[in-house]
């Protein structure tokens, strides 16, 4: 994964994509942040980590300026959250993550909130590419009902 972003990067400095470029950098250099603090070269699992946490980072930006009607930073914001999704597994489908919740409430049978760390653990260690916003979300209701 890291060889197709550093290709990625190449490319886009010879052809000239200035926007692109910028974001492959800033892409790199979190990665980089990431090898240093774990003092270790980062597994596809933790590049996919630091890039959700980068599009995480981006979405927060955008819902904060989208309230200051700050619309050019927005667009901008958007382009770089899909330049960074392009090197992301696809995400799981509502389907799929109310499938494994399904499963995971048949095997731990839950039968309060207490119980949601415990729910959340085993959709996370059953489906990688989930976003845990959603599945929070979906487990709260499933409990509360």
């Amino acid at each position: 994964m890291l060889d197709k972003i550093n290709e990625d990067l190449k490319s886009a400095l010879k052809s000239g994509d200035r926007f692109r470029l910028s974001v492959l950098r800033m892409i790199k250099s979190a990665l980089q942040l990431e090898s240093i603090s774990k003092k270790e070269e980062l597994s596809d699992a933790d590049i996919c980590n630091v890039l959700k946490k980068q599009v995480k980072q981006r979405n927060e930006s955008i819902r904060e300026y989208e309230e200051l009607n700050k619309s050019s930073v927005v667009a901008d914001l958007k382009k770089e959250v899909d330049i960074i999704n392009e090197y992301l597994p696809e995400e799981a489908s509502i389907e799929q993550i109310n499938e494994v919740i399904d499963k995971a409430f048949a095997e731990i049978k839950p039968t309060s909130m207490k119980e949601m760390g415990l729910i959340m653990k085993y959709v996370s260690s059953n489906l990688s590419n989930a976003d845990n916003g959603k599945v929070s979300e979906i487990v709260k209701k499933r409990l509360s009902n």
